[in-house]
């Protein structure tokens, strides 16, 4: 008699082409009109679920673990980022959490290059401008950026994305720096070509343009303060598409409302989906909902390792991309 298959239940809606093979799979409950997920929502879900498929957007807490069905035993991350679930929690109570790694490099690194060369030759101004109506032609002094070639480029967490867009900002003729943990493999410093700061205050304190490229942990909480952000020069720009709550935002708002600093790309917010309005409102601010990630591919790309990783569960194996907590 064949076994029943698993329940899973998936809070958010996925390329039409990922929920077909699940429901192919699996037996599976789908978010057809793609709403979040409330806390009470996800209790649910959770007490009858076999797997549970979440996204960023679902806070996976000790509160919301403790009411898990018994039949929950595995929780197949859709993303790279697990800061929103309690890793260690889900670990104590037997449940395996696993994520879709590597498979946005390109796509974020992309975005963060985009970034990095809208704010400084403020092309989103450029582009309010022309639809406002108010352009009046051409001028030599008239709408004035700075160029990026031969520029300091600071990268905070030398990781696969930071690395990429390090290869990416080569290309625009930038000096690459990075801070990380340790430094990378002296063959990937080689070929980048790369500086090495042991200290982040000492880097931050040279650099033209910052760019963050870490995960957020507690320890990379505000790891940008106000003290941090005050060791910028006046004309750096920072870019961000990693997680909001790595920069204190409060303290970033108050330096670029003060002119202290030159500008910020921001695909991501301490409070998302929640903005600082004071951010939308500064012309020096290219601020995108959560797009660093945002193709096609990249999601098809996840949803695949979603599936291997339920798969590969289910059958008795241990999936490829278990996350554990003494790993984050």
């Amino acid at each position: 008699m064949p076994t029943s298959k698993p329940l899973v239940v998936v809070t958010r809606k996925l390329p039409e082409a990922i929920e077909t093979r699940m429901a192919e799979l699996f037996r599976v409950q789908l978010n057809l009109d793609d709403h979040p997920f409330s806390r009470e929502d996800l209790a649910a879900a959770m007490a009858e679920a076999d797997v549970l498929v979440p996204t960023v957007t679902d806070r996976i807490d000790a509160a919301v673990l403790s009411q898990a069905g018994p039949n929950l035993r595995l929780i197949a991350n859709f993303g790279t980022g697990v800061d929103h679930i309690d890793v260690a929690s889900a670990h104590q109570r037997g449940i395996t959490v696993t994520n879709t790694p590597d498979v946005l490099t390109e796509d974020t690194a992309d975005m963060t290059m985009a970034l990095i060369l809208a704010v400084p030759r403020r092309l989103v101004e450029g582009e309010r401008l022309l639809h406002s109506g108010k352009w009046t032609g051409w001028s030599p002094t008239h709408m004035l950026g700075h160029r990026i070639w031969g520029k300091r480029l600071g990268i905070v967490g030398m990781g696969r994305i930071g690395q990429a867009v390090a290869r990416r900002a080569r290309g625009f003729g930038m000096a690459i720096h990075y801070h990380n943990r340790r430094p990378v493999h002296a063959d990937i410093e080689a070929e980048l070509e790369a500086t090495y700061w042991d200290s982040l205050d000492q880097m931050l304190a040279r650099m033209d343009v910052i760019s963050i490229h870490c995960p957020h942990t507690p320890a990379t909480y505000h790891l940008l303060s106000g003290r941090r952000l005050r060791l910028l020069h006046p004309t750096a720009y920072i870019v961000n598409t990693a997680r909001g709550e790595v920069i204190d935002e409060n303290a970033l708002v108050r330096m670029l409302t003060n002119g202290e600093l030159a500008g910020a790309g921001l695909d991501v917010f301490e409070h998302a989906p929640a903005v600082n309005p004071k951010l939308l409102a500064m012309d020096n601010v290219v601020a995108i909902p959560h797009m660093g990630s945002a193709t096609i591919e990249g999601r098809i790309d996840m949803g695949e390792k979603v599936l291997i990783n339920i798969k590969t569960f289910t059958d008795g194996h241990r999936p490829p991309d278990r996350v554990l907590p003494n790993l984050i």
